[in-house]
Parts: structure tokens; sequence; C-alpha cells
């Protein structure tokens, strides 16, 4: 009897403890599951690009038949002030750039004011994209880091060239865009703040002529 007593108070402690690593060990299984899936998660979000989770979400508000949920109904109108965020993020960016590369004071001061500038028209596309219940693009896009990093490759007057020509083809292509919107629009205030914005996009325009000619000029 003697021997059956010490028999069971060595087993009955022998298996509460196996039991306890059996249930930390799997809590630690459930654990780092729950972390791997959250790691593959926000590895998925970082891979999403901004435009298209904008695109994405504008396009499911226009599927809602509920009025108060999205003001513009119209897919143009949407994917211009979604469009217009991109150029402006994307201009921003080259701007702080041509001011730390730029080979000239005229580039370092165009790419200044393109900064200046760009981030009051993206203050002002935020607000107006608010009041329509539009998403637009709030990181710069994956088509802007390449243009980005194809510009940051370049050096001295190959840069100061790049980027002013980029800046004119650029404001020509904003233009085009900002004239067809500013007739074609659906929307009273989209089609008034588009037809208002023309002017100083067609001054950014000239300026980055006069740099792409001063580059030009420098290069032959």
């Amino acid at each position: 009897m003697k021997n059956l007593i010490n028999i069971k108070s060595i087993l009955i402690p022998a298996l509460l403890i196996a039991g306890s690593f059996l249930v930390v060990s799997c809590s630690e299984n459930r654990t780092n599951t729950a972390d791997s899936n959250a790691d593959s998660r926000d590895a998925a979000s970082r891979d999403t690009d901004s435009n298209e989770v904008a695109q994405q979400e504008n396009i499911a508000k226009m599927a809602s038949d509920d009025q108060t949920i999205v003001v513009v109904k119209n897919d143009n109108d949407a994917k211009f002030l979604v469009d217009v965020a991109e150029m402006q993020l994307e201009e921003i960016s080259l701007g702080k750039l041509a001011q730390q590369k730029g080979n000239t004071p005229q580039v370092k001061e165009l790419g200044k004011m393109m900064e200046a500038a760009h981030t009051k028209t993206l203050t002002e596309v935020k607000a107006l994209a608010q009041s329509k219940s539009v998403s637009i693009p709030t990181t710069v896009t994956e088509d802007s880091q390449d243009v980005y990093q194809k510009l940051n490759d370049k050096t001295g007057n190959d840069f100061g060239k790049a980027y002013s020509d980029m800046m004119v083809e650029h404001h020509e292509d904003a233009i085009e865009m900002f004239e067809k919107i500013s007739t074609d629009s659906e929307d009273i205030e989209i089609k008034r703040w588009a037809t208002e914005k023309l002017p100083g996009l067609r001054t950014h325009l000239r300026q980055a002529e006069e740099s792409k000619k001063q580059n030009d000029e420098m290069k032959s």
C-alpha cells in the first residue's frame, strides 16, 4: 500500500507537468500562426498600390445605391480626382529631389516652385475629393517610385535635362487632362476647380520649357 501511494505521488505531478507543456506548446503554436497571418496581411497591404486601393474603393462606392455614401456618380470625375492626387504626390517628390540634385540654380528653383505649388494643389484636391466621397491615393504609387528612381540615378546636366524634360511632358499631359474635365465633367464644382487650375499649369509649363532650353544649350 505504501508503495502504491509513492507511485501515485510521482505519477500525478509528472502528468500535470506534461499537460502544462502541451498547453504552452499549443498556445505558442496558435500565437505563432496568428503572428504569421498578421505579417502576411501587412505584407499584402504594403504591396498594394495606393492608386489601386483608391480605385477599388471608388468602384465599391459607385456600386452602392445609397446616395449618402457617394456624391460623385460619374466614374470619369472620380478617376480625375484619383489621377490628380497621384500627380501631385509625384511632382512633390520629384521637386524635392530637384532641389537636392539640380545642376543649376534654375533647376533647383523649378523644383522648389513645383513642390510648393503641387503641395497646395494636393491640399485642394484632398478637400474636393472628401466633399465628393471619393477615395484618392495618399502615398506615392509604384509607378511614381520608378520614375523617381530613374531620375535619381542621373547626375549633373543629365539630371537637370531629364528633370526639365519630365516637367514639360508632365505639364503638357496635365493641361490636356484638366482641359478635358473642365468641359466634360458632370460635376459643377469639379469643372470649376479644373478650370481655375489651368492658368497655373500653363505657367508651370512655360517655366519648365525655359529650364529645358537652358539645359539643352549647356549640353550642346
